[in-house]
Parts: structure tokens; sequence; C-alpha cells
């Protein structure tokens, strides 16, 4: 018997390996894709922490520039600019302004200076712009007997540094002040001292405290006024000038004083018991140039081998 149709079937197995292999080679694929996607996440934190500074990175960073700048040479003005300034302030319509050779006679010294300068002036007159711009890079400080123009001044010129103080003296009693102050030399009026805590009747003692601690460098006597025998004269100007010149803890052991108006009893009588004579480099009618040194705290003595001389009474 045939039998009928074709008998030829076909068996088509699925083995269990092939799925199995499908599946491992996935995995491996996921694998090697997360390596290399965490790898990458790790570069990329690691260059951006480099390249942004933490903290600690910034304040090294600053403190590199600050210690830069603070080590940078102080520049002093061109000689150029000083010798301008001088001309147009020498050639100003004001009576009462200082005459090109004082100006400049002040100018050379504060050149000389080494920076940063110390700069103290008695009296906000003409020049006051001109001694904070001549003191560049320095410190100056100005001493007004008017308490409402020395406001009104700081106003209009915030870049000034200036203080009132109130002047108990009259220039026609100079010759008692000043026997006074000599006889208390060894006690309350002695050269060297802190004025902030004195009972000496020509010593300053209301400033600022921090003025008597500076070092000064230059002194400019320029007030307070001196034209009268009411107004308050400059005794107690010089007398202080005189005391912290040779009162100085450190800095230049040497300090320039600069009177002006030379010419009137006053600044010539203070300037010879105080400032003293052997410390007169240079002076004329107008400015006298004084070099102080610094004293040793026991001194009771301003001058030494100083000439009696007879000074009259300034006018009333």
């Amino acid at each position: 018997m045939k039998s009928g149709g074709n008998t030829n079937t076909k068996l088509i197995l699925v083995h269990p390996y092939i799925q199995k292999q499908t599946s491992t080679n996935r995995l491996w694929l996921l694998a090697f894709v997360s390596f290399f996607t965490i790898a990458f996440l790790l570069t990329l934190l690691y260059t951006t922490d480099s390249i942004i500074p933490t903290k600690n990175n910034s304040a090294t960073v600053s403190s590199t520039v600050n210690s830069a700048v603070s080590t940078a040479p102080i520049t002093q003005l061109p000689t150029a600019a000083i010798n301008a300034m001088l001309h147009y302030a020498s050639r100003s319509n004001d009576s009462f302004h200082m005459s090109y050779g004082e100006m400049k006679s002040i100018s050379d010294v504060l050149r000389r200076c080494s920076p940063p300068c110390n700069l103290l002036v008695f009296g906000l007159t003409h020049e006051t712009l001109l001694w904070k711009s001549l003191n560049h890079n320095g410190r100056t400080v100005f001493i007004e007997e008017n308490r409402y123009y020395a406001a009104y001044f700081e106003e209009i010129h915030p870049e000034i540094e200036v203080f009132d103080v109130q002047y108990t003296t009259k220039a026609r009693e100079a010759r008692e002040l000043v026997s006074a102050v000599k006889e208390a030399a060894r006690n309350e009026c002695r050269p060297v001292q802190n004025l902030l805590f004195s009972d000496c009747k020509l010593g300053l003692n209301d400033l600022p405290n921090h003025v008597y601690d500076v070092d000064w460098d230059v002194i400019l006597v320029d007030g307070p006024r001196g034209d009268g025998g009411d107004v308050p004269g400059r005794m107690s100007s010089i007398f202080t000038a005189a005391v912290l010149a040779r009162s100085k803890k450190g800095g230049n052991p040497k300090t320039h004083v600069f009177v002006h108006d030379y010419y009137r009893d006053v600044e010539r009588l203070c300037g010879d018991e105080f400032l003293c004579r052997e410390n007169l480099v240079e002076s004329n009618d107008m400015l006298a140039h004084y070099v102080l040194e610094r004293m040793d705290k026991n001194s009771t003595q301003f001058c030494r081998g100083r000439k009696k001389r007879s000074v009259s009474s300034p006018s009333a």
C-alpha cells in the first residue's frame, strides 16, 4: 500500500544556549558603556575642580595679589608735575600766599622724605591742597583753629584730613607764657613727653589720640593767627611741634620743622626757645627751617648753649 503525500517534515529546535548567549552579550555591552560613562564623569569633575578655585585657593590667590601690591615700590610725583604746581600756586591772586622760594624749600624736603612721609600742618591756608598733593602717597594732617572753617573745608575736600583745636592763648601773653614753660621744663613742660597727658600751658593736649602716636617727618607751623595781640598766636603750635619732634619713638630720628611769618616777634621768640638756634638751617624774613633730633626721655632742656636775647612784646 502506497502512502499518500510528502512525509519529509522539518523540525526546528531552539537551543537554550543561544538565548543565554544573546543576554550575556547585552550585559557586557551595558557594562562597557557604563564604565566609560563613569570614567567620563569622573574626568569632567576632576577637570572642573582644578579650574574653579576653592575657598582656600581663592584665599591663596588673594594673598599673593595683596603681597605683590604691598611690596610694589611707592611712586613719587614727577619733577615736572611738582614744578608746575609750585609755579601756578606762587602766581595766585591770593594776597597771603607763599612765595615760590618758600614753597620750594618745603617741597624739596618733602621730595627727599622717605615714603610714606608724615606731614603735620598747623593752619588751613592757600597752600593746603598743594601740601596734600606734594606729599604724594604720604599722610598729611591739618590742625585748624576755626572749627566751622575746618568742617566746611573737609566737606568740599573730603580727601583732606583736618582736625580743629581750641587755643586758649593770646599773642600779647607770649613772653609770660614762654617764661612759665621754661620754669616747668623739668616737670609738665618737658621737651620729651606724651602731650596727650600734659598739663603744660603751651602743650596742645586735645588733638585726636592717634596724632600723638605718629612719628612726624615734617611739621609746618602756619597757624593759628598771629597778626595781633588778642589772637591766639603760635606759641602753642611751635611748642607742640618741638615736643612731637623730640619725642619720636621710631622712623627717622630727625624732623624738619618750618615756621612761617618768621619776621614776627612771637615766631622768633618761640623758635629760639623751643626749636633752638643751633637747629636752624635756613631762614629769611618769612620762613625758618629747623632740623630737630630725637631726644632722650629724661631730657630737661630744649636747647644747648643758647644765648639769651631780649624780644619785645608783640603789639596789641
